[in-house]
C-alpha cells in the first residue's frame, strides 16, 4: 500500500467516524413520548400474570433504542383505542433480561402478541398501527 492509497483510506474511515458520531448525536435528541396511562408497565415479576388472560401485545424495549422510541406514538394510539380483553404492555429489557432471553429476543423492539399466555405472533421492528390492529382483530 502507498503512501496516497494509506491517507485516502485514513480520510475515507476519518470521514465515515465523524458521520457516524454526528448522527449519533443527532438522533439521541428525539423527544422521548410519555407512555399512554392504559399501557402496562411489564417486569420479570408481572409479565406471567399479565399475559396469562385475554389478548396483550408486548413490546419489548429499551431507553436507549431510537426505534422503540419511534413506536412510542403507535402504542399510545393502540391502548387508547383496544378495549375489553386486549390490552397493551411495554418491557424494558434492561433490567433484568430473564423474559428477553426466554423469548428469544435479539432485536428490539420486538412485539409479542400473546393469547391467553401463549405467543401467537411476533413483529421485529417499528410496525404501522394499521397491521397491529389487523393482527389483533385475528386473535381476538
Amino acid at each position: 500500500m502507498n503512501i496516497v492509497s494509506f491517507i485516502v483510506f485514513f480520510l475515507f474511515i476519518a470521514l465515515a467516524a465523524y458521520l457516524v458520531f454526528k448522527n449519533g448525536k443527532v438522533k439521541k435528541e428525539l423527544e422521548v413520548i410519555e407512555d399512554s396511562l392504559k399501557i402496562k408497565t411489564l417486569n420479570e415479576h408481572n409479565f406471567d400474570h399479565q399475559i396469562k388472560r385475554g389478548v396483550i401485545l408486548v413490546e419489548l424495549w429499551a431507553p436507549w433504542c431510537l426505534s422503540c422510541k419511534a413506536m412510542a406514538p403507535t402504542l399510545n394510539e393502540l391502548a387508547e383505542e383496544v378495549s375489553g380483553n386486549t390490552s397493551i404492555g411495554k418491557l424494558n429489557i434492561d433490567n433484568p433480561q430473564t423474559v428477553s432471553l426466554r423469548y428469544n429476543v435479539k432485536k428490539i423492539p420486538t412485539l409479542l402478541l400473546f393469547k391467553n399466555g401463549e405467543e401467537v405472533k411476533r413483529f421485529n421492528g417499528i410496525q404501522s398501527k394499521d397491521i397491529l390492529i389487523k393482527e389483533i382483530l385475528k386473535v381476538q
